[in-house]
């Protein structure tokens, strides 16, 4: 046992030779202890090692795979997705997880981007799955499933061999193909206890997409810890206020907008068991901090990109007390500094690119040499995030480099026009974005979301802003519309560009 930061680990977090030995490291050591729940079903790590043997047994069957090839996954949350991973990883078949909100040319784009051999989906998915040139598998009924011979390990992999193709959500462009490792699994995992502690009773909620690294990685740490996941289909709030009321969660992952929409809806007290709640995927608004903060709940702010594995950098309660705004320092074995357009290093508490290095950054992009090479520099990750260091090196993030506004010489960061949008009471979001401008190169334009019943006319947001903002910053031309997001509930860009257009041609 080791123990971090006071507390004590779920298990032996040291190598085993491995990184099949994730699974069988907590199987062998606790086989009757609960591992995964779903849907009021509870499941031990015995019970999801004999399924797990099922599944590779299944898939050897029908598709004979070698190791390194590719397979996609296109399920919702459920527990054939984690039989599925669990057996992929046996027979050392790079995983590719799938969102199942893609369309059929998105998905099939995606596929023949990682080169996928098959894809393996549910009956929510199958005509999807139909609808591209890649073979596909139903996953079975649990009943259709039969036991191999013997119930063996398979091949395990090493660390430094390939876990998955996690395409990069895609909010700002045309989504990514990032290369993780066993190893970059491993690490990551390893930092996060050392961050967020991990206990041998710990019970993490898991309500984000599989698909997303931020779901998968959830189920590979509680894999490698010998804890358990309590699993849901998708996003819900009633049901997971009634899971943090009535069931002994103790942390859970979300997006800040998940968030606010438990607490608009919160009726009765969480469980106290419930340590910790892990912000990311975007920026909090720091209101919902302060909320969380006044009323005692275990909020987390967290920093974290695919490219790295998910976490980067995370600030506990405390930090966010002392420090309004920050994401913490980085992760243990994790480095970060920020440099300017000529990739020189900037001083504390001054604004330039943030770059990141350690072992959960990604190998590189599949297939795509241009693309990594721009990404990574002497092993450091290019993130494409604004930020800054303060002189403690703690860590601040501004925004996307790529949505900075750049106005008559001017850099206008869109999170700041946003909070002052927010503060109007008739706003329920915003989101704020360049659009070309002869004389100043670019204009600021925003896209906002109403309070049901709520109307505003435009000069009243204008003069609002001016209130707050710069003249320079304050946006001329709106939409009204509601922000479109992801499947892990980040707002979208580029698709926000795209409804925002719309809206104005509407008129």
């Amino acid at each position: 046992m080791v123990k971090v930061h006071g507390r004590v680990t779920a298990s032996p977090l040291q190598y085993g030779g491995g990184g099949g030995d994730y699974f069988w490291a907590a199987a062998e050591a606790a086989p009757d202890k609960t591992f995964i729940a779903y849907q009021g079903r509870e499941l031990t790590f015995a019970q999801v090692n004999h399924l797990t043997a099922k599944t590779s047994a299944w898939l050897q069957s029908h598709c004979q795979s070698q190791p390194g090839d590719k397979v996609g996954i296109l399920m919702p949350n459920c527990l054939p997705y984690v039989w599925t991973v669990l057996a992929l990883m046996r027979l050392r078949v790079i995983i590719v997880p799938l969102n199942t909100r893609l369309t059929a040319d998105e998905l099939q784009w995606q596929l023949e981007k990682a080169q996928c051999k098959l894809v393996i989906c549910a009956p929510e998915t199958l005509a999807k799955a139909k609808s591209c040139t890649t073979k596909f598998l139903l996953f079975p009924p649990e009943s259709q499933l039969h036991p191999p011979a013997a119930i063996d390990r398979f091949a395990r992999p090493a660390l430094a061999e390939d876990f998955a193709i996690i395409h990069t959500s895609g909010t700002s462009g045309r989504p990514k193909a990032t290369v993780l490792s066993y190893g970059n699994i491993y690490h990551s995992a390893l930092a996060s206890a050392q961050r967020l502690g991990a206990l041998p009773d710990d019970r993490w909620l898991c309500v984000l997409p599989l698909c997303h690294v931020g779901g998968l990685s959830i189920i590979l740490r509680s894999l490698i810890y010998g804890t358990a996941v309590e699993l849901l289909p998708a996003f819900d709030v009633d049901a997971v206020n009634r899971l943090l009321s009535e069931q002994p969660i103790s942390l859970v992952s979300l997006v800040p907008t998940m968030l606010q929409r438990l607490l608009a809806a919160k009726q009765r007290g969480w469980n106290p068991r419930l340590r910790l709640i892990l912000l990311g995927g975007e920026a909090a608004r720091l209101s919902l901090i302060e909320r969380c903060l006044a009323e005692q709940i275990p909020v987390a702010a967290s920093y974290g990109l695919s490219e790295a594995s998910s976490q980067v950098a995370t600030a506990l309660s405390q930090q966010l007390r002392e420090k309004s705004g920050t994401v913490g320092k980085p992760l243990p074995g994790t480095q970060a500094r920020i440099v300017d357009e000529q990739g020189r290093t900037l001083a504390a508490n001054t604004a330039g690119e943030v770059l990141v290095k350690g072992a959960t950054v990604m190998r590189g992009y599949y297939d795509d040499v241009a693309a990594t090479n721009r990404a990574l520099r002497a092993g450091w990750l290019r993130t494409g995030d604004i930020g800054y260091l303060d002189a403690d090196g703690d860590l601040f993030i501004m925004q996307r480099r790529s949505d900075l506004i750049i106005s008559g010489g001017e850099n206008i960061y869109p999170a700041e026009v946003e909070a002052a949008l927010r503060q109007h009471p008739a706003l329920d979001d915003a989101l704020v974005f360049g659009l070309p401008d002869e004389q100043w190169g670019q204009r600021v334009a925003a896209l906002v979301q109403l309070k049901p019943g709520e109307i505003v006319a435009v000069n009243e947001l204008i003069d609002f802003a001016g209130q707050r903002l710069a003249r320079y910053k304050i946006p001329r031309e709106y939409a009204f519309a509601k922000l479109p997001r992801s499947a892990a509930g980040k707002v979208n860009r580029s698709a926000a560009r795209k409804t925002f257009h719309a809206a104005i041609a509407r008129r």
